[in-house]
């Protein structure tokens, strides 16, 4: 039973630094990014997981609070911090060729 307790509060643990990285993560992005990249609002997604932080810090991992957090952290990490670092010209899509200008590729006068 004691490893299976370990294995819980490990666990947890790793909520708890997942849901805060994403909750860093996103205080720090430009609020108008969010609305390029059409992903709701900076202080929305605060909000979320910064419940979803709280959350994971007062109630165990098996109820069912922490998994909605999870599933809230996951949506933010997967599809609007992508979306934000792409709008913010950093990572994730395609790289630009040494010819690229700053309104597009260029063609050499084509």
């Amino acid at each position: 039973m004691q490893g299976f307790a370990n294995f819980m509060w490990l666990l947890s643990l790793a909520l708890i630094v997942f849901s805060g990285f994403a909750l860093l993560d996103a205080a720090v992005r430009r609020e108008d990014a969010y609305r390029a990249a059409d992903k709701k609002t900076k202080p929305f997604w605060l909000v979320i997981l910064g419940l979803a932080f709280v959350v994971n810090l007062i109630f165990n991992i098996l109820s069912f609070l922490p998994i909605i957090g999870l599933i809230a952290t996951i949506v933010y990490m997967v599809d609007v911090r992508p979306a934000l670092r792409q709008v913010m010209g950093k990572g994730g899509g395609r790289r630009g060729s040494s010819s690229d200008g700053p309104y597009g590729p260029y063609n050499g006068g084509r």
